[in-house]
């Protein structure tokens, strides 16, 4: 479970830059619809990030649970499909990226209801 531990650090750190980013160096440059999605993009990864966290120390506390590994990895999946997406349609304005937003939705969502099972299974 470290491993979940190490990848929330790391999207914590490109978080705050990203975030930094969109604030100093993306206004003006981008529309405001443009920077609100660059927003929304970031704030999703922040909170998938807190679900690194929970999933490494849960994984610690039901050692050895495979719904808890999968939650996390799908979470990692999701924060490049939906996030990543986001990102680069709003410096791209290559509208087909949206199509891909949704699926990185689905996949935070099945995420955090494997956690929850694993939880209720693990008590």
């Amino acid at each position: 479970m470290k491993i979940f531990f190490l990848l929330g650090c790391i999207s914590a750190f490109l978080t705050v830059a990203l975030g930094a980013f969109g604030a100093h160096g993306l206004e003006g440059k981008i529309s405001a619809k443009a920077l609100e999605v660059w927003k929304t993009g970031v704030t999703y990864q922040m909170f998938q990030t807190g679900g690194l966290f929970v999933v490494a120390f849960l994984g610690y506390k039901l050692s050895g649970s495979a719904l808890v590994s999968w939650s996390g990895w799908l979470m990692v999946t999701g924060i490049l499909l939906f996030s990543g997406s986001l990102y680069i349609l709003s410096v791209s304005g290559i509208k087909i990226l949206g199509a891909i937003t949704p699926l990185g939705g689905v996949t935070f969502l099945t995420a955090w209801v494997l956690l929850g099972i694993a939880v209720v299974k693990g008590l």
